[in-house]
């Protein structure tokens, strides 16, 4: 099957978007599709976060930070779900963007900005977990060096492109494979703190519950660890249009990983720091590996280790998978690079759109990993999460035509729940971050223009023929 090459009219009355990028085949069923979120939103980041989460609210009180973030999270997951549902096509929140803001006004501006965050941001959450997978590996060899670490970063996004440069179906089958393996790790986590672990361990500090000023701020803070651990769960939109009967496996799979990942999540913490004082864990670089060591062998905790190294690699490449879905459904649109439109031609997957993912991520793998989990929370709420909570109410007022198999549970509490959440981690997150995010905005909205300007796009209709 081949791809479009002729560019849609955005102007006429006639165009569709549902039409748009429907090149690929539908391979991947329900169980792939809930590993595939449950892989991107696990990965390496709660074996990492756990310590820098503590330090937040200096106490085990941060765990309430998991709480909030859950929540938010189920919030967020049925507006997801609403349009996945209503849109099953690749591309995902751009494809949502574009529709419920009107491809012929503000929806080409959003969904720009949104490929734009995904071209030049989303390469940063693949480096977290590539950066995460370096640092757990220096449990296992700890005479690396920090550049010897960068290197087999960059190395571990090289192997993550290798292994979604395939068909679908394929990749399906491996996210069943690595989502067993990857609840597992948690389950015997779980196991041995119920088996070992006492909750007397688990001291609050006695200031832990004073609501002042820090308080907040450090909430807001562990909310946002919270927020990165828990992201992935739409990322069976970015291929929405390779999911078989997507009106209920899209839904059923989003809902089902973050019931299923927040419960994981909260057990899993909450056995590990009933071994692992706090004030201990917070000064743990690799805190599943002192928890087993706690309990174990070392041998026992290079197993672990080693099993925490492939689910990181598993996170890597799910993530990749959605993101390159990304630009490969505008360019196939016509807005964006041609070469991001090419399809491989024995297995039909988007072949440069794969590539430039995994060598994007690998540059981005030079930066610190403190900063890569900030940065690409703030961008993503401030480009993505916020303007799909108030897309989903727009679709339904301009476009009541569109079938909605899924309809979110009790609206509009949901979309008031989640945009309340995203206010106040962007709140709470500090200047620096949301300077950082406010400037990538500003040149992605200066790249548009430009472009719009060129082709005589919305907001320049005056010089459309």
């Amino acid at each position: 099957m081949r791809i479009r090459r002729g560019r849609p009219d955005y102007n006429a009355p006639s165009y569709d978007p549902r039409a748009v990028s429907e090149s690929l085949e539908r391979r991947l069923g329900p169980g792939g599709a809930t590993a595939v979120n449950v892989l991107a939103m696990i990965g390496v980041g709660p074996f990492i976060t756990i310590p820098l989460l503590l330090k937040t609210m200096g106490g085990p009180q941060a765990m309430l930070g998991w709480f909030i973030g859950a929540i938010v999270a189920f919030a967020d997951g049925l507006v997801w779900a609403e349009l996945g549902a209503a849109m099953p096509r690749s591309g995902g929140g751009y494809q949502y963007l574009l529709e419920a803001y009107g491809p012929q006004s503000a929806g080409r501006m959003l969904s720009f900005l949104y490929l734009w965050q995904t071209v030049a941001g989303m390469p940063l959450i693949m480096a977290t977990g590539a950066v995460g997978f370096a640092h757990y590996a220096a449990f296992l060899h700890p005479a690396m060096t920090a550049w010897q670490s960068k290197a087999l970063a960059m190395a571990a996004c090289g192997v993550a492109a290798a292994c979604i440069y395939r068909r679908i179906d394929a990749i399906g089958r491996w996210s069943i494979a690595l989502g067993i393996l990857t609840v597992g790790v948690g389950v015997w986590i779980i196991g041995d703190g119920a088996a070992h672990g006492s909750l007397s361990a688990i001291a609050f500090p006695p200031d832990a519950w004073h609501l002042s000023r820090s308080f907040w701020l450090g909430l807001g803070g562990a909310t946002l660890y919270a927020t990165y651990d828990y992201m992935g769960y739409n990322t069976i939109c970015g291929v929405g249009g390779e999911v078989m009967r997507p009106a209920q496996t899209i839904p059923r799979s989003i809902l089902t990983s973050v019931f299923l990942v927040c419960i994981l999540y909260f057990a899993m913490n909450l056995s590990i720091i009933s071994v692992v004082p706090w004030r201990d864990a917070t000064q743990s670089s690799f805190i599943v590996s002192d928890f087993m060591l706690r309990l174990h062998s070392s041998r026992s905790a290079s197993a672990m280790t080693l099993m925490i190294l492939v689910i990181a690699m598993a996170s890597l490449y799910a993530n990749m998978l959605t993101f390159s879905r990304v630009p490969f459904a505008a360019a196939s649109d016509g807005r964006f690079f041609r070469a991001f439109a090419r399809l491989h031609p024995a297995g039909q997957f988007p072949s440069f759109s794969v590539a430039y993912m995994g060598v994007a991520s690998a540059l981005c793998c030079l930066v610190d990993l403190d900063a890569l989990i900030n940065i690409v929370t703030v961008l993503y709420l401030m480009i993505a999460a916020v303007p799909i909570v108030v897309g989903v109410t727009a679709l339904r007022r301009t476009r009541p035509d569109i079938a909605r198999p899924f309809r979110m549970w009790l609206y509009p509490l949901p979309s008031v729940v989640a945009m309340g959440g995203w206010f106040f981690i962007l709140a709470t997150s500090g200047w620096k971050y949301i300077a950082s995010g406010a400037g990538v905005i500003g040149v992605g909205i200066a790249a548009y223009l430009w472009r719009a300007r060129a082709a005589g796009e919305w907001p320049f209709k005056e010089k459309l023929t």
